[in-house]
């Protein structure tokens, strides 16, 4: 009776090892745990990231101000938006939106919401209007006419600044949080006066009015003038500080690097009524400049 028990005990444990190797070897897995010689293992890619730059946007929006108005690019004292650097349809410019789109595409798909006289506090307002459009980018230039005022002292505040720059970023975020924002510095304000005071007929045109805190007394070059000059000169490069700071803790918005305020504005880039805004030529490079920065490899 014992050797009849311990026969069936060895059956049993027999039976229990078959069952667990086979177990094992549907499992495909070796006894350390690993894949099975032999066992098939995928070879499928993984799939790759969505970039957060997209360097070919479909749509493009603009806001800022006289600038990318096309302001006395044209005609004296006159907006003219077919040569804007951002959306215009000038075969002598190339806008960035031709550029990205084609002339086909950027007439249907490009929206200038720009103001001539615009300020940043005018940004939010302009911003809430393009992303009704909901561009899947929008191109950004505005901060010269909160340096030229009437004087130094009326010059837009730097923190008020800020807070309007951010205030317009939020209203595109809440929005819009995939869409992407190029921003073009504030041009250097006393190159443009120092190239345009060589012509007569120019400060003929600045005594209308034009950046008076800076173009004011084209000609004088006494200490008061020269002071006033370098406020506003601290005043635009403290402003792009602002657009540099504040876009970098966006992780769709992108500036030009300060390539605007850096480029030496000849007085072929600059508007033959009133030597101070962009030509069309001007124009053309403001163009190039912001085609180089959209469409720059990035993560």
């Amino acid at each position: 009776m014992a050797q009849s028990t311990r026969r069936r005990g060895r059956r049993a444990r027999a039976v229990l090892a078959a069952v667990a190797a086979l177990a094992f070897g549907v499992a495909g897995c070796d006894a350390g745990g690993g894949e099975k010689p032999g066992a098939a293992v995928s070879t499928s890619p993984s799939p790759r990231p969505t970039p957060l730059w997209d360097t070919r946007p479909d749509s493009v929006a603009a806001v800022g101000d006289s600038i990318t108005r096309g302001f006395d690019a044209c005609a004296v004292l006159t907006d003219c938006p077919e040569v804007s650097w951002a959306t215009g349809d000038s075969e002598q410019v190339g806008s960035l939106a031709v550029r990205l789109l084609g002339r086909a595409g950027a007439a249907g798909r490009s929206w200038n919401y720009a103001a001539t006289g615009a300020r940043m506090e005018d940004l939010p307002g302009q911003m809430a209007r393009a992303v009704r459009r909901k561009p899947e980018l929008v191109a950004v230039m505005v901060g010269a006419n909160d340096a030229c005022r009437e004087s130094v002292a009326a010059m837009t505040p730097v923190e008020e600044f800020r807070a309007d720059f951010e205030a317009a970023m939020r209203t595109l975020r809440e929005a819009l949080p995939k869409t992407q924002v190029y921003v073009a510095s504030v041009p250097d304000l006393k190159r443009l006066w120092s190239q345009g005071r060589t012509s007569a007929l120019g400060k003929q045109i600045w005594k209308l009015g034009i950046c008076p805190s800076m173009l004011g007394d084209a000609d004088a070059t006494d200490t008061a003038a020269t002071e006033r000059r370098a406020a506003v000169q601290q005043r635009v490069e403290d402003y792009n500080e602002v657009l540099g700071e504040v876009c970098a803790k966006d992780r769709r918005c992108r500036t030009d690097g300060g390539e605007v305020y850096e480029y030496r504005f000849g007085t072929a880039q600059l508007s033959r009524w009133d030597w101070f805004h962009p030509s069309v030529e001007g124009q053309a490079e403001l163009a190039e400049i912001a085609y180089r920065a959209v469409t720059a490899p990035g993560p």
